[in-house]
């Protein structure tokens, strides 16, 4: 069948294609989700380095405010920072004047955004992790003396003594900013009191002059600020947790009411202030340009923007390749179903498209016919078969059974008759063996040099006493005798069945003729008779197996019906082909045309074993 043209726009290539493209969009879109992810993973970790760095120096510069009532002397602390950040540090007063810079010659940063607020009363949280507003290390009047101290000191060393020898806990004592010893004891450690068990004394409960004198002025700032006339009562403990409550017989004590601990926040930031260095704005910067690094960041907007755009991509893919999918495979479905159908049910498939899967639907098609048909000869061919033998092995049958029921005599007119149906059964059987061994491409042949003349004369004599016979002529003319290379058995065996079929299809009186000569490099071999001739509508069909152009032919009359099917098979064995061209009534030609391969050398002396002639009995 030849190839049809597939329009592009219907090839499942260019549909193909077009999905992958599709798929590799949603590729590229993955893939730049997952580069920006990526990247702000990776500015995020640069970021945190430099937050890092940032926090560091926030948390050193509000220490030294913490401490020191002044900026001066802090030139040599963000020196010391600039060198292990790598970064230059300025601060400047919140009127933009510079109060210390790491680089005299540096881009002036009036104008820039600061890194941060240093100020020990109102830190910054995102900076320092925590929640406290004031820096525990800005102490002012809550500082104590040496001698407050060592006192402080005795009675916490003697608190973990108490510990140790009455409870076995292990305390550790620590000394607070402000210089206050405080015993801490291990995490999860948990104290049960027992009636009439020696209770250790705490130096939480502990005061000083220097506390109690800042914590009185404290409370007398936080009265004033919870109310007009300052008589709501107030107590405030080292750790500046508060206590209130109404200032009458029935008033409730209350611990850190939400107003009292503002009170208490505004009132310290107020206390401290003149004890802390004055809020100065950082700058941490880099030393070329004078600009704070970029910080890269993936806002949540945008993230939800790229998940959604992606996920919306690979779903419009998902589908896309889905429905291509499902119409790429629904065709090829039905294709698989109808060649599993059986041959005696085999339908055909509907050619819809005009792509691949149509031309593979219409070459099914093609193909489930040839097979109905192959199908119908093989039926035939068997049918042909059993009828061929069936005529011999009856007529053997029938002479045994009257031979053993002395209906017959047996003597040698019975042999000779049994013999003469046994070579001609042998003769179907040799018929079908070389068939079969052609079909199965396994029919060999044994060229040698040969002189064609000596061949076809062979053939005349062997068919001379059959042809006297039927009364007609068998005659020979050759124009040349040319030697060339071709299994001697398989030729005359090839036109000796030529021959027998013209002999039965040329009625009494006529001629049957063998020629042969060179034409271009071929040799040209044609059996001509003067018989009866083929209809044209039969010409295409004589060299099929078992048909006869008169159905009403049998094997005796009419042969096997093998011969001309064999002749053709062995013209193809040696290269060549055979042809036909008839006319009813006035005869029939078969030319067979063999390439006149010269041999390679002479023909070796001497007798060679070759296989028995077609139809020889065996004994």
């Amino acid at each position: 069948m030849r190839a049809r043209r597939i329009p592009l726009r219907r090839s499942l290539v260019v549909r193909l294609l077009a999905t992958s493209v599709l798929v590799a969009v949603c590729a590229i879109a993955a893939t730049a989700w997952l580069a920006v992810t990526t990247t702000t993973s990776a500015i995020q970790q640069e970021q945190g380095q430099s937050l890092a760095n940032d926090a560091n120096v926030y948390r050193e510069l509000v220490g030294y405010a913490a401490t020191h009532k002044d900026w001066n002397g802090v030139a040599g602390q963000i020196d010391k920072l600039a060198e292990q950040t790598g970064r230059r540090i300025t601060l400047l007063d919140e009127d933009r004047a510079l109060i210390a810079d790491t680089k005299a010659s540096g881009p002036s940063l009036r104008a820039a955004r600061p890194s941060a607020t240093v100020d020990a009363l109102n830190l910054d949280q995102a900076l320092t992790g925590g929640t406290e507003k004031i820096d525990p290390r800005a102490v002012g009047p809550y500082r104590l003396t040496d001698t407050e101290r060592d006192r402080l000191r005795k009675v916490a060393d003697d608190e973990v003594d108490c510990l140790r020898a009455t409870d076995q806990i292990t305390g550790v004592v620590k000394d607070t900013p402000s210089r206050r010893p405080i015993v801490v004891l291990p995490p999860g450690t948990q104290r049960f009191l027992v009636p009439g068990e020696k209770v250790c004394a705490s130096v939480a409960d502990a005061s000083t002059r220097t506390e109690s004198a800042a914590l009185t002025k404290l409370q007398t700032l936080v009265k004033n600020c919870l109310s007009d006339d300052g008589d709501t009562f107030v107590d405030i403990t080292p750790d500046f947790r508060v206590t209130t409550a109404e200032d009458d017989d029935n008033g409730q004590k209350v611990q850190d009411d939400p107003a009292a601990v503002a009170c208490v926040e505004s009132q310290r930031k107020q206390q401290l202030r003149p004890f802390v260095a004055p809020p100065a704005l950082l700058f941490v910067t880099d030393p070329t340009s004078g600009v704070p690094e970029p910080r890269f960041t993936l806002s949540g907007t945008n993230t939800l923007r790229i998940v959604a755009v992606v996920g919306a991509v690979v779903v419009l893919a998902i589908l896309v390749m889905v429905i291509v999918g499902l119409r790429l495979v629904r065709p090829l479905r039905a294709l698989a179903e109808a060649a599993r159908q059986p041959v005696d049910s085999q339908t055909r498939v509907p050619v819809n498209t005009g792509d691949e899967i149509g031309y593979l639907a219409t070459a099914l098609n093609d193909l489930a016919e040839r097979r109905e048909h192959t199908e119908r000869q093989r039926k035939a061919m068997v049918n042909d078969v059993a009828h061929e033998l069936r005529t011999p092995l009856t007529n053997i049958r029938s002479w045994l059974e009257a031979a053993l029921e002395n209906i017959t005599p047996t003597d040698p007119q019975l042999l000779m008759l049994l013999l003469d149906e046994s070579v001609l059964l042998q003769h179907i059987i040799d018929d079908l063996r070389d068939l079969a061994a052609a079909d199965a491409g396994s029919l060999h042949i044994h060229p040698e040099g040969v002189f064609v003349n000596d061949a076809l004369e062979q053939v005349a004599d062997a068919h001379r006493s059959a042809a006297e016979t039927a009364g007609v002529q068998l005659r020979t003319h050759t124009a040349a005798d040319p030697e060339i290379n071709v299994d001697p058995v398989r030729l005359r065996q090839m036109v000796g069945n030529l021959v027998s079929n013209a002999i039965c299809h040329t009625p009494a009186g006529g001629t049957v003729t063998i020629r042969s000569h060179l034409i271009d490099g071929q040799l040209v071999i044609e059996v001509a008779d003067t018989g009866i001739g083929i209809n044209q509508a039969d010409l295409s069909k004589i060299f099929d197996r078992f048909w006869r152009a008169d159905r009403s032919r049998t094997r005796a009359t009419g042969g096997s019906g093998l011969g001309l099917a064999i002749a053709r098979k062995l013209a193809e064995a040696h290269a060549g082909d055979i042809s036909v061209a008839s006319q009813p009534g006035a005869g029939t030609v078969f030319t067979v045309r063999l390439p006149a391969v010269p041999p390679a050398e002479p023909p070796a002396s001497g007798s060679r074993h070759r296989q028995p002639e077609p139809g020889t009995p065996v004994p």
